[in-house]
């Protein structure tokens, strides 16, 4: 049964939805409207959202979308089940990030996943398409349509038949749509619902609160069959931000979110998620509603979508970026988003206090969560989370090396009209160029920030462009006219394949590389993504961290030198778990790196000891 509530669009792709042979679907029961933790939970986020008046309203909406997707409790999965362990690593792409030739009969979405399949299959167990909807602009983040996929990349069959093989994530762009939709073109002939999906603003209504993440107008003007009219639009004037205060929004994007589950997708990343709801006079952003959807969601996951991980994307400063783990009721995961910024000061500085001193606060997680750790995405290395983690100076010194690099910077607007640098448009292996005539230099600081990132707390997220070490796209960028389009360089698969097979060029070298890195990890049960952490401060020349399984059985130590200098320390007086009289191997390297009592580590080199085995000390 279609459901024809108001607000819920019924005129696309419903026929995946009543498919009573989809194969997830069989894998689902029915959520019973009695199921009275379920209810009782909803009704409380339904009444703090949208007050007593309209709960009603809600639960019998909410009980209708479920049934109407046959969601319940799993016996089985075509999936991989909702835990996370030490071999999970997630690789963040494009769907036409590995294209196929305009003359075979494979989309570029089945030519990316033969490419997965050929060199990745063993390494990779997680895969995050960037949105793959039909979009206008930002590269997918502008979505016309959120159930169908691009024509030009391919199908639900393919992504059906890539979630056979790997757990897949997607976005949820909840924030804002295209002008380009069917929700505002409808808004703008003032056609209910949709007259009511959108933002509308009195032209003397003062914004200067609100919290601009870009330099861009956070109202744009255009014309509807009720005259001009100041639409919100916090990214672009092609976003248009939608009405969360509205309940048919709010369940607009709830039956998108259950479409994806119905359709394989495992893992969904809410989207610039920080700015959902707005209240004028107020800075728009993580305000309590916002985190009481994102609640509500979670709630609904736990009951009704168990093998489902909930993402959230907020690009901020650290504190508030954790925030979004509520008390364990809110993600599964957050982006470590401080990191990229904070490695990359720390490499180039070749002074580790501000990583040691950050990553020694890091709270305790609630159970059931965990970081995303990066260093690179399709978007620029953002900034913002790097406030009040290192000296302005330093800060402003960063981001001018980026330029000097050949890279640029991306520029926000502040409440007080100033502008203040958002974001690093660079390839993260061009950010660590040296501006010198070093050999080497580049590849050996890239490497150790990557190995710093594959080792901390959390699930890994590695870019397609850090496997391959792509440099600077500069000719995208003066074809696109835009800055991000710098680390959004796109392969035909046979390109990169002569690319890869090839063992001189730099593609082959740092791809290969890494996939031996990729290796040794994921038979390391110390960096389970749920496991413990342990921060040692040894000095501003190493960054050292202990990482150990849920189980505490297994435990390794992490040395990474952060300079450009060898380094020979004393095991004894250190602080290091490390016995003087123990000899010691790096599981990266297979060679010893103690011995003696003296623990040896080349410049920029990072050390992997695990405890346990043959002429092994345990720590």
């Amino acid at each position: 049964m279609i459901d024809t509530t108001p607000g819920v669009d019924c005129t696309v792709r419903h026929d995946l939805v009543n498919r009573d042979n989809h194969p997830l679907k069989q894998n689902y029961h029915p959520v019973s409207p009695t199921n009275q933790t379920l209810r009782s939970r909803c009704k409380l986020h339904f009444e703090k959202i949208y007050g007593e008046e309209k709960v009603g309203e809600c639960m019998r909406r909410l009980e209708s979308l479920l049934h109407k997707y046959g969601l319940g409790h799993s016996e089985k999965t075509n999936s991989r089940p909702g835990n996370w362990d030490h071999s999970d690593l997630v690789l963040i792409t494009y769907a036409d990030m590995v294209q196929s030739d305009i003359h075979e009969e494979v989309t570029h979405l089945g030519k990316q996943h033969q490419f997965l399949n050929e060199y990745l299959s063993e390494l990779i167990s997680s895969v995050h398409i960037l949105p793959f909807f039909p979009s206008s602009s930002d590269d997918g983040f502008s979505v016309v349509d959120y159930r169908s996929v691009d024509p030009q990349t391919g199908s639900w069959k393919d992504i059906e038949l890539m979630g056979q093989d790997y757990r897949l994530m997607a976005d949820l762009v909840m924030n804002h749509v295209s002008k380009h939709s069917y929700w505002f073109r409808q808004f703008l002939q003032k056609r209910p619902p949709y007259n009511r999906y959108f933002i509308e603003v009195d032209p003397d209504t003062d914004l200067s609160e609100v919290t601009r993440p870009r330099s861009t107008p956070v109202v744009t003007s255009f014309h509807t069959t009720d005259g001009e009219s100041l639409v919100w639009t916090t990214f672009s004037n092609d976003q248009m931000d939608v009405n969360f205060s509205n309940p048919d929004v709010l369940f607009e994007y709830l039956d998108i979110f259950m479409f994806y589950v119905l359709e394989g997708i495992r893992v969904i990343r809410l989207d610039a998620v920080a700015f959902i709801w707005k209240e004028i006079g107020t800075s728009c952003i993580h305000l309590p509603r916002t985190h009481e959807i994102i609640k509500l969601i979670r709630t609904l996951v736990d009951s009704a979508m168990p093998d489902v991980t909930l993402i959230t994307e907020t690009n901020v400063p650290h504190r508030e970026n954790i925030s979004y783990f509520g008390e364990g009721d809110e993600a599964h995961m957050v982006y470590q988003f401080s990191l990229p910024p904070l490695l990359l000061h720390a490499i180039l500085t070749q002074n580790g206090a501000y990583l040691t001193e950050w990553a020694s606060s890091l709270s305790e997680l609630p159970d059931g969560c965990t970081y995303l750790n990066f260093t690179s995405s399709h978007d620029g290395i953002g900034v913002r989370p790097l406030e009040g983690l290192v000296p302005e100076s330093e800060f402003m010194q960063l981001v001018n090396g980026m330029e000097e690099r050949g890279g640029f910077v991306s520029y926000r607007e502040k409440p007080d009209q100033t502008r203040s640098p958002y974001e690093l448009n660079i390839t993260y292996y061009d950010a660590f160029k040296s501006l010198s005539d070093e050999s080497g230099l580049q590849e050996q600081r890239y490497f150790c920030s990557q190995l710093i990132m594959l080792s901390l707390l959390g699930v890994p997220g590695i870019y397609f462009h850090n496997l391959t070490g792509t440099p600077n796209n500069l000719q995208g960028v003066r074809l696109t006219g835009r800055f991000r389009t710098i680390n959004r360089k796109k392969w035909m698969y046979d390109e990169l394949v002569r690319e890869l097979e090839d063992s001189d060029t730099r593609t082959s070298q740092i791809f290969h590389r890494y996939c031996e890195i990729l290796k040794v990890r994921n038979r390391l049960i110390a960096l389970h993504p749920m496991g413990r952490q342990t921060v040692y401060d040894a000095g501003e020349n190493l960054f050292c961290v202990e990482r150990s399984n849920p189980d505490n059985t297994e435990s390794l130590l992490v040395v990474a030198n952060i300079t450009g200098e060898q380094i020979v320390t004393e095991c004894e007086g250190s602080g290091l778990p490390l016995e003087p009289a123990v000899t010691y191997k790096d599981e990266l390297s297979g060679e010893v790196c103690v011995k003696e009592g003296s623990l040896s580590v080349g410049p920029y080199q990072v050390l992997w000891i695990r405890n346990g085995g043959e002429g092994i000390g345990s720590l």
